[in-house]
C-alpha cells in the first residue's frame, strides 16, 4: 500500500461520505468534503508517479503490472501467488475460444451488459458509432475480410468454406464492448484441436453456439430475455472482453496474469471534478474530463473528443464509459441518486436495498452483548 494509494482511497471516502452518513435519504455533498477530495486528489496527480494509459485497453492487458495509470492492484503475476482469469473469460460465449494454443480456453455466457447502459453510449454518439467514436468502447484485434462480412444465406451447415486464416501466435479477440456475430476458432467439441488449413495457419470462421439441441451462429444482441424460462438463446446481451483473456490459461480460468485493477490515475481526475462541480466550479470539472478524454491517443481516430459542457448527468455517463466492468457502477449509481431508477428487469425502488444484508453468521459471532450488531432495515 502506498502513499499515493492512501491519498486515492481517502478521497473516495470523502467522495461517498454523504452516503455512507445517511445511507437511505439524498446525499447533502458539503464543501468540506468535497475539498477534502480535492486535497488528496492533488497530492496523487502532483505527486508525478502516474500518467494515463494512451491505449486505453493497454491497463487491463496480460502485462499490466507497469503500467503508469495504475495505483493500486491485486498483483496476479503467477510466479507470486495463484491466479485467476475470470474477469477474463466470464462475459464472454461459451463457444469463443480467445487461444489457439489451448483447445480448453472458453468463455461462460456470464454477464452481460444492460440495454439501459448501452443507450448511454448511443445518446453520447447520436448516429456515429460507438465503435468509431470512443477508445474506450472497442479495440477490433480480429479484422473480418470485406467479402466474408455478408453472411446472407449462409448457415452452421453450410459454411465450410466460409473462413479467413490467421497465425496462431498473433490471433488476439476484439476487446471492449461485443456486439453481433463473432468469429473466431472452431472446434469440433470443447478440448479438440481447433481446425487449421494446409499451411498451419487457423481457420476463423462464425463462431457457433451448439448447446441442448440449440444451433446457431453466437448474435449478441442488445436486449436481453431474463423473464422466458425457456428462452435458448444463449447469446442474448451485448458482453464484456475489458481485461485481456491471458495468454497463458489452458483451461480457461486459472493463470490469470493481468493485476487487477482497484484505483487508477483516471478515477483521480473523474473524483477530483465531480468535487469540484459540486461545489459549482464547472470549468475546473471540464478540463479534468477532458484531459483524461484525451489522453486515450494510441488511436487517434477514435480518441474521445472534448466535451463543450458538463453536468452532473454527463459526469456520470462519463464514468460509466470509462469505468465499466470495474466494480464501482453500483456506489456511482447511489451517490448520483439512480439506483432506484428502473432498468432491464429492475423495478424495486426500496431505498433500503443500497445496503446489503449482514450475514447471521457475523451477527451471532460478533458479541455475546444482545444487540450489539442489528441486522440493516428491510432484511
Amino acid at each position: 500500500m502506498s502513499q499515493a494509494a492512501v491519498n486515492g482511497f481517502l478521497a473516495q471516502l470523502y467522495l461517498n461520505a454523504a452516503v455512507y452518513r445517511d445511507p437511505y435519504g439524498t446525499p447533502s455533498f458539503s464543501a468540506t468534503d468535497m475539498d477534502k477530495v480535492i486535497e488528496y486528489t492533488n497530492k496523487v496527480i502532483n505527486s508525478g508517479k502516474f500518467a494515463l494509459s494512451p491505449e486505453y485497453f493497454a491497463i487491463f492487458d496480460d502485462n499490466n503490472h507497469s503500467n503508469k495509470e495504475l495505483i493500486f492492484a491485486i498483483d496476479q503475476r503467477q510466479d507470486l501467488n495463484t491466479s485467476h482469469n475470470r474477469l477474463g473469460y466470464w462475459s464472454l460465449s461459451g463457444s469463443q475460444y480467445p487461444l489457439a494454443a489451448f483447445p480448453k480456453a472458453n468463455g461462460t455466457d456470464g454477464p452481460a451488459i444492460t440495454s439501459d447502459f448501452y443507450q448511454t453510449w448511443v445518446q453520447a454518439y447520436g448516429s456515429t458509432d460507438p465503435a468509431k467514436a470512443d477508445a474506450r468502447f472497442y479495440k477490433e484485434n480480429l479484422i473480418i475480410p470485406d467479402n466474408l462480412k455478408d453472411l446472407t444465406g449462409i448457415t452452421p451447415a453450410n459454411d465450410a468454406n466460409h473462413y479467413f486464416l490467421v497465425d496462431g501466435s498473433t490471433y488476439e479477440i476484439n476487446r471492449g464492448i461485443q456486439r453481433g456475430i463473432q468469429w473466431g476458432l472452431r472446434n469440433a467439441s470443447n478440448g479438440q484441436p481447433f481446425k487449421v488449413g494446409d499451411n498451419g495457419q487457423y481457420k476463423i470462421y462464425p463462431i457457433i453456439e451448439q448447446r441442448n439441441g440449440y444451433v446457431n451462429y453466437v448474435n449478441h444482441t442488445l436486449e436481453i430475455d431474463l423473464e422466458n424460462p425457456n428462452n435458448k438463446d444463449y447469446t442474448d446481451g451485448y458482453r464484456v472482453s475489458k481485461y485481456q483473456f491471458s495468454r497463458t490459461s489452458d483451461t480457461g480460468r486459472n493463470r490469470g496474469n493481468a493485476d487487477i485493477v482497484l484505483l487508477r490515475l483516471a478515477d483521480i481526475y473523474l473524483m477530483r471534478a465531480e468535487a469540484q462541480l459540486r461545489k459549482g466550479n464547472a470549468a475546473a470539472a471540464l478540463t479534468d474530463v477532458n484531459l483524461v478524454r484525451a489522453s486515450r491517443t494510441a488511436r487517434p481516430a477514435v480518441t474521445p473528443p472534448a466535451l463543450t459542457s458538463i453536468n452532473l448527468n454527463t459526469l456520470y455517463r462519463e464514468r460509466g464509459f470509462e469505468f465499466y466492468w470495474e466494480y464501482s457502477r453500483r456506489t456511482d449509481m447511489i451517490r448520483f441518486g439512480h439506483y432506484e431508477d428502473p432498468y432491464t428487469s429492475k423495478t424495486n425502488t426500496d431505498v433500503r436495498k443500497r445496503l446489503f444484508p449482514i450475514p447471521q453468521s457475523a451477527i451471532d459471532g460478533a458479541s455475546s452483548v444482545p444487540g450489539y450488531l442489528v441486522q440493516n432495515q428491510g432484511y
